[in-house]
């Protein structure tokens, strides 16, 4: 269980990369971000559809209902959990009023939001790799793909609102504990109970988050992010590089 662990820490160590731009001033461009957005939900989107939905429907002991059934409580769930939750984006930080108590007000709540988005993504990455450790790595490379503009969106305007490298820093890393915190209560929770049917049903639900997650989330940000754009070639390139990377894979004998 050490290897699905790694994978969740690294994922949710990413925003860092992010939070380091952010202080540092060296922001990627739009363009870049909206790339990387797309390219992160056509990975998740192919190793859903293609690897993790399959492989739970064919679970032993596993039935179609069950299957289907936790794949649509999933995203049913994630958009539940969605509109419930206090919810802004990286690019509504550009109408924010640009006052250090308002940068300030809504890294905070950017934080909050991101915090606890990431925190299902945790432990889809952990459950994930916990069944297919060459699936896990593609997800854990997707989450962190996407962490780092949030990480970013976090700890750009916290710097310019305190000037404070240290604080813009921290509150970025509160966002990426949520995810490693999601990891670590699937291993103590799944951890004595999985069997291969409940193995099934929890990787079809997290099949479920990680489409309503590319569908609702990455892909539509990507727009915002670059209005000019168009996300698609990212989410064709992420699936291309995915697929190929699964075949070679499986190819070789290691899948």
């Amino acid at each position: 269980m050490s290897v699905p662990l790694l994978l969740t820490v690294l994922a949710g160590g990413a925003t860092f990369i992010g939070a380091f731009l952010g202080v540092i001033g060296q922001k990627p461009s739009n363009r870049v971000l909206a790339f990387s957005l797309g390219f992160a939900a056509g990975i998740m989107l192919l190793i859903s559809l293609m690897e993790m939905l399959p492989a739970a429907l064919n679970a032993q002991g596993m039935s179609p209902v069950l299957g289907y059934g936790m794949f649509i409580a999933g995203l049913l769930g994630y958009y539940a959990l969605d509109r419930l939750l206090p919810h802004q984006h990286p690019q509504d930080l550009s109408a924010s009023p640009g006052t250090p108590a308002s940068l300030r007000r809504t890294a905070i709540l950017l934080t909050l939001g991101i915090s606890l988005h990431n925190f299902p993504e945790g432990v889809a990455t952990y459950v994930t790799a916990s069944s297919d450790i060459e699936l896990g790595f593609g997800i854990a490379l997707a989450v962190a793909i996407h962490n780092i503009p949030e990480g970013l969106a976090v700890a750009g305007p916290m710097f310019a609102a305190t000037g404070s490298k240290r604080k813009a820093l921290f509150w970025a890393g509160l966002s990426g504990m949520a995810e490693i915190a999601g990891g670590v209560m699937a291993f103590m929770l799944l951890g004595p109970l999985l069997s291969p049917v409940v193995m099934g049903a929890v990787m079809a639900a997290v099949a479920g988050i990680m489409v309503a997650l590319s569908v609702d989330e990455l892909m539509p940000l990507a727009r915002d992010v670059d209005p000019h754009g168009n996300p698609s070639y990212g989410v064709l390139c992420g699936m291309t590089v995915m697929g190929f990377s699964l075949t070679l894979l499986q190819s070789s004998g290691v899948g």
